[in-house]
């Protein structure tokens, strides 16, 4: 099996789910941020992950998605601030998945990421704060070792569909 890894991470969190989605996949394995823009071609799976701004996926990677055009299953995983089952993260994976609409998406999976100090302080400072904000002092030292576990379950699953 031949996998393509591509991530958008501003603070690391997206990246600490890239880096443990490599270590859960079995075979060939590239990872790669969404600036490489790497050639998605010749691959069994393909796994994108991003982090939410204002309640979807980044600019590169909702770019990213619109175009990817494959023949190989894909894979999305995410971190934000919000709580993991609020309508902030739900919405924010629906749209996700809308914007990949050219390919067969066989699973997600996203969570809490620490908020940085900046970004909160900025979010707080807001005539109107995001929705996300009140949940911000949850999402603390995340992905953590459950977030971890969890992707890596989800995976399984995932791997045994194809």
């Amino acid at each position: 099996m031949k996998s393509l890894i591509i991530y958008s991470s501003k603070s690391g969190n997206t990246g600490k789910l890239a880096d443990a989605v490599r270590s859960f996949l079995p075979g060939e394995k590239i990872c790669k941020s969404v600036e490489e823009e790497p050639e998605t071609d010749g691959f069994d799976l393909i796994c994108v992950g991003f982090w939410f701004q204002s309640g979807k996926a980044d600019p590169a990677s909702a770019k990213l998605l619109q175009k990817l055009d494959s023949q190989a299953p894909l894979f999305i995983f995410a971190t934000h601030g919000a709580a993991g089952e609020s309508n902030h993260a739900r919405d924010g994976m629906k749209q996700a998945k809308e914007l990949a609409a050219s390919c067969s998406v066989i699973g997600t999976f996203s969570c809490q990421g620490e908020v940085s100090p900046g970004v909160l302080a900025k979010a707080q400072s807001m005539d109107q704060p995001p929705a996300w904000i009140k949940d911000a002092p949850s999402a603390v030292g995340h992905p953590d070792g459950e977030d971890i576990n969890e992707l890596g379950q989800i995976l399984q699953k995932v791997l045994r569909s194809l």
